[in-house]
């Protein structure tokens, strides 16, 4: 449906939102995979890497958003179990959403892969967003969120695994690759092993829950140049946890590991931070139009975008074997750049292709929410 954003926003948000849809754009669609800077690749398994920032940092951003949207909600008067609907539908059709794009265009259901990124963003956002609703700020920090963590790493690292034994965090060996198969089968992203797998979606939680408790600072009486301070030091403070906790449960995206969480909603929060001090406290805003017009469409944009990424490399020019994205690749960039540069150009250019097409929804009011 459409409709106009509200009045008062928070645009640094908007903007740091933007900043993650067109991350994810990047970083999923090169010209060839077969040529990537590392830095737009995921770490091989443990590690971190820019592209591993990205999706902990919408992670954090639903968080942040939570409180701002539930609380204005409350003030007008909304129920809460109103208001519990309203998540339980909205997880829903996001969890809907990506089904829909992990089946498409052949649609065959008994090879479905069950899990993906929106299905995460759905279940994370279903699990804090409940979370605020029914539970304390201080249950939610000092209880919930300690136990997500360290719970996850008792079970990853003390738990056994049938021929693998306890503490086993390769790819097929870990807990929750374990769970994954014998709850979902096969249906994995490897068959064996899932980077958004059920177990890895507790921790993921906790991504969101460190986004609240961003959401609600910003929403405190403090000024704003204090706001962005806090944002920032806090952010410095979850990275050093993060860091000194990858010497004994190392930093992995597709585990979705305890330090994970803290170190990527560390730099998020820093992030988030500096965003806020240019934009708020010091109201230099236009530079990131580009980012708000991607902010302010994102699940949108993400899902058309992976939709026709899909269409570009099945469909095929004229009876040969090459695909429509594969002759735009070699017939547009890689006939001038050298195979890295071409597959980056490629990527930039497909960033750019949206960032027009989100522009003139934009232009036009034209804002699609869920």
């Amino acid at each position: 449906m459409t409709g106009s954003s509200s009045p008062v926003r928070l645009v640094s948000l908007d903007a740091f939102r933007g900043l993650a849809i067109a991350g994810m754009i990047l970083v999923n669609n090169p010209g060839s995979w077969a040529h990537v800077y590392p830095p737009l690749r995921h770490a091989s398994w443990h590690g971190c890497t820019p592209t591993d920032l990205i999706f902990p940092f919408f992670l954090f951003i639903v968080g942040v958003a939570i409180p701002l949207s539930t609380n204005k909600r409350l003030g007008r008067g909304d129920s809460r179990r109103s208001l519990f609907l309203h998540v339980l539908r909205r997880s829903a059709i996001l969890f809907g959403l990506g089904l829909f794009m992990a089946a498409f265009p052949r649609f065959d259901l008994e090879n479905l892969r069950i899990m993906g990124v929106l299905q995460r963003i759905g279940l994370v956002y279903f699990g804090a967003a409940t979370a605020y609703l029914f539970l304390r700020r201080r249950g939610r920090l000092l209880f919930l969120l300690p136990l997500l963590l360290l719970g996850y790493w008792a079970l990853l690292t003390l738990v056994p695994v049938p021929a693998y034994g306890p503490g086993d965090l390769s790819p097929e060996g870990n807990l929750g690759a374990y769970l994954d198969r014998l709850i979902l089968g096969d249906r994995l992203w490897q068959q064996t092993w899932d980077p958004e797998g059920l177990l890895s979606t507790l921790p993921a939680v906790g991504t969101a829950l460190l986004g609240m408790g961003a959401g609600e600072w910003i929403l405190s009486d403090r000024s704003l140049s204090r706001k962005s301070l806090g944002l920032l030091v806090g952010g410095v403070g979850a990275m050093a946890l993060g860091l000194s906790w990858d010497l004994v449960f190392p930093m992995n995206k597709s585990l979705w590991t305890s330090s994970y969480v803290l170190f990527t909603a560390g730099v998020a929060s820093a992030t988030l931070g500096t965003m806020f001090w240019v934009m708020e406290v010091r109201e230099r805003k236009t530079w990131a139009r580009p980012l708000v017009v991607y902010g302010m469409n994102a699940i949108a944009v993400f899902v058309a975008s992976g939709l026709l990424a899909k269409v570009l490399g099945i469909l095929r020019v004229g009876s040969g074997e090459t695909s429509w994205k594969g002759w735009i690749y070699e017939n547009l960039f890689a006939s001038w750049a050298v195979p890295l540069n071409a597959s980056l150009a490629f990527a930039l250019t497909y960033v750019l292709f949206w960032l027009a097409l989100m522009w003139i929804l934009y232009r036009k009011g034209i804002f699609i929410k869920i």
